[in-house]
């Protein structure tokens, strides 16, 4: 049993192997798709992204950025007013709320600073393992997990390399097969890539450059043919 096991973990580690070579062929320039400039600005517009999308978190904080740079000023605002500011990003209420207190435990407890590590990051209102990873990962190039969202989660069991759902499993298995060092980047691969040609609807699998590759893909397409 536990052979097998290491054979499918190997399996596995072949196809990031494989994978990752050509993601970073076709997508050279994949970064964050979140506009920032600071650590603090990166905090709270990832806070801003659940349930919403990073077009529309840029466009908010195109502005926000300009009104509020520090975290005292986001501790400070008005409760209704910072609602107002972010008010179309959606779950406005719980967001303010959260920036606002994320906001004064940094001041309170790190001088104002947005802190470098997971134990510290996820201390904060609002702050979850994937807000802190998309932190470290970005702001502070540290490769201290995998940020899993909904194209890291779809792509990732389409090329089978987990089983699970929930995100902080899939991230335990991706952990183990994607060399650290890519972390980060492999994140960003598979959401360039997801929204480009593996959408969750209608995968583009004849122009997909890692076809070869995925398990799934000629079960979309047969399926397609017999329906």
């Amino acid at each position: 049993m536990a052979k097998t096991a290491n054979k499918t973990v190997e399996q596995r580690r072949r196809r990031v192997a494989e994978v990752l070579p050509v993601l970073k062929s076709v997508y050279p320039n994949a970064k964050c798709s979140l506009d920032y400039r600071t650590p603090l600005q990166l905090l709270v517009a990832t806070i801003l992204s659940a349930q919403c999308t990073d077009v529309r978190v840029n466009l908010v904080t195109k502005t926000l950025f300009k009104k509020y740079k520090t975290p005292e000023d986001f501790a400070n605002a008005p409760e209704g007013e910072l609602e107002r500011d972010i008010q179309s990003t959606g779950f406005y209420r719980n967001k303010a709320k959260s920036i606002r207190a994320m906001a004064a435990s940094l001041i309170k407890e790190h001088r104002g600073n947005v802190p470098e590590t997971m134990e510290e990051l996820t201390s904060l209102a609002g702050v979850g393992r994937k807000t802190a990873n998309v932190v470290l990962g970005n702001a502070f190039s540290q490769n201290v997990g995998v940020v899993v969202d909904t194209h890291v989660a779809r792509l990732s069991q389409r090329l089978e390399l987990t089983k699970h759902s929930a995100p902080e499993k899939i991230e335990l298995d991706l952990m183990e097969l994607v060399p650290r060092e890519d972390w980060t980047l492999w994140s960003h691969l598979l959401i360039h890539h997801g929204r480009a040609i593996c959408q969750a609807r209608r995968p583009e699998c004849g122009k997909c450059q890692i076809f070869k590759y995925c398990p799934t893909g000629p079960k979309i397409l047969a399926e397609r043919e017999t329906g």
